[in-house]
């Protein structure tokens, strides 16, 4: 019985490690859950889960299409990947300060709309371009989310609120725009930016199989690496997570707290403009009018899965773009709604936010071992 506790106590560990176990905890229920709707559906569910990590190119599909193969599913995905890791660091860094930066998908859509028509129509190399994309997203993104803090600190107005009604202001200016002097009259959306400027080169030949590569991958997880060093390691980033947890004991401790605030939401905005960058000059090349990506709104899930820490996040990003993006293989192949998906989605944000609750049990449990 000893013996029995204390494997139990060595489980559950302490507090930090009971952190990271509650997202575990979640993604593992919600996938039992899914496993009993798919089998009162009358699918199996292993078969279900299967064909998800084929549609990605985790794992093999039994035949591929000429040019296609497990390379390009998995290049692909990485393609959907790359904006919802870095729209997943802007919210985790809000969070981090006490703020809730709801306004992802408006700053996305500022900083590809602008980046699109200063550079993806121009006629510059891409050795000159793509970095230039980048750096007109970052700049965008963090005036945005600047203005955000900076409204918030000056005239205490919600963060919320600002958000919201940013992103009205940017949905219908910018579409107004698209369609005035920039829609393509086939596709009544914007027009194709110039392939030097795109942040996603298409058609790549590799051995006989034609793909997309995603050159903001590999900036994704630098800037995850480089966001934990700065929030765990660096005096901003120690004052940032103090501002976040009690802004009086903050400010007592010499913390100018407004000035943390428009720090952290510049931060903010600069991940986001950059996702916007990649998702409009990348995974997509091309605006639909008066439409605000739904990957602003999903890194919202996707961070408080990873306990808004950017390692967290980023890994919760890699799981739910399996579930969205493999979820079209999984019906065609397993038989199995692509909705199916959807509310294993829910069902893990679900568990996450009964983390207090899990950790609680989890206490009891100790206490009791």
């Amino acid at each position: 019985m000893k013996n029995n506790k204390s494997i139990i106590k060595k489980f559950i560990g302490d507090e930090k490690k009971q952190t990271m176990m509650v997202p575990v905890i979640a993604v593992v229920m919600s996938l039992i859950a899914g496993m009993i709707v798919i089998s009162m559906i009358g699918k199996n569910p292993l078969e279900a889960y299967q064909s998800l990590l084929q549609g990605v190119g985790i794992l093999p599909k039994p035949s591929y299409a000429g040019s296609k193969g497990m390379l390009t599913d998995f290049m692909s995905f990485l393609n959907a990947l790359t904006p919802l890791i870095f729209a997943a660091l802007a919210v985790a860094v809000a969070f981090k300060a006490g703020l809730f930066n709801i306004g992802i998908s408006g700053q996305m859509l500022l900083a590809g709309f602008m980046a699109t028509i200063i550079v993806g129509y121009s006629e510059l190399n891409s050795f000159v371009a793509r970095p230039l994309v980048l750096f007109i997203g970052i700049i965008v993104g963090a005036a945005v989310g600047g203005l955000i803090g900076y409204l918030k600190y000056r005239f205490n107005i919600n963060e919320v609120v600002s958000c919201i009604m940013i992103n009205y202001v940017f949905q219908y200016v910018i579409s107004f725009f698209i369609n005035m002097f920039y829609v393509d009259a086939v596709s009544r959306q914007s027009k194709h930016v110039n392939e030097a400027a795109s942040l996603t080169l298409k058609n790549v030949e590799f051995m006989g199989m034609k793909m997309e590569v995603p050159l903001g991958i590999i900036l994704a997880l630098l800037v995850t690496f480089a966001l934990k060093f700065l929030l765990d390691r660096t005096k901003l980033g120690y004052e940032i997570k103090t501002v976040g947890a009690n802004q009086k004991a903050a400010q007592y401790a010499g913390i100018k707290v407004g000035k943390t605030m428009v720090m952290a939401m510049l931060i903010s905005g600069a991940l986001a403009g950059l996702a916007g960058v990649t998702y409009y000059l990348g995974y997509n090349t091309s605006i639909q009018p008066r439409v605000l990506s739904s990957v602003g709104y999903d890194a919202i899930a996707v961070s408080l899965l990873g306990n808004a820490n950017p390692i967290g996040s980023t890994i919760s990003a890699f799981l739910i773009t399996i579930m969205s993006k493999g979820s079209t293989y999984m019906s065609s192949s397993a038989g199995v709604p692509q909705e199916i998906a959807s509310v294993m989605t829910a069902l893990i944000l679900l568990f996450s936010a009964c983390g207090i609750y899990i950790k609680y049990l989890m206490k009891r449990i100790q206490e009791e071992a």
